[in-house]
């Protein structure tokens, strides 16, 4: 694995770092006035999600680690349990649920996300970017209410509750953007 010094550390990147695999979220490059420079970093583990504030001085040197993605199709669930398909060589792998975390209720039959893995250790999952849902439950219509910003609550068929424009009613499909959770547009 490349090392790298403590100055080219970068928001996304993986690092060894204490024994554990951590993901950069912020980096601070401070400059103090007295001293040397250093980057101020916050990191998150891979593994069990615990925060930690690190600094690195340039002179430090870290293990950036590359992780690889696969593309991995969902086929269902059982016990907690995902069960995904590999795109390739069509092996099956089991996965906790918790691994998706607030957007697990988006992930929908035969969808393809991607599962990044360290040697054979599945670390994250990503889903789509945007996803279609269905608009099972609003209110409805009230008329002269067009202002431009205005938003009113949903249910979508999935349980998540979402802000949606006055002009989208019940039955109606949306799309959602995952990381936001919020309406992106009409389908």
């Amino acid at each position: 694995m490349p090392k790298i010094n403590g100055n080219e550390i970068r928001p996304g990147n993986v690092l060894e770092h204490n024994d554990g695999l951590w993901s950069a979220v912020k980096v601070d490059h401070v400059k103090p006035g007295k001293g040397g420079a250093f980057a101020q970093v916050e990191l998150r583990n891979l593994r069990n999600g615990s925060k930690l504030n690190e600094r690195f001085r340039s002179a430090d040197k870290v293990e950036r680690v590359r992780l690889e993605q696969k593309d991995q199709q969902f086929l269902y669930e059982t016990d907690g349990m995902l069960v995904f398909m590999d795109s390739e060589t069509y092996e099956q792998i089991e996965l906790p649920a918790e691994i998706l975390g607030n957007r697990r209720p988006f992930l929908q039959d035969g969808m393809t996300i991607k599962i990044e893995y360290y040697d054979d250790e599945a670390l994250s999952a990503q889903l789509p970017q945007k996803v279609i849902c269905t608009v099972t439950e609003t209110e409805p219509v009230v008329k002269g209410q067009t202002a431009a910003n205005s938003f009113k609550p949903a249910t979508l068929d999935n349980g998540i509750r979402v802000q949606i424009p006055p002009f989208v009613g019940e039955g109606e499909q949306i799309v959602v953007n995952t990381e936001t959770m919020e309406y992106a547009e009409r389908a």
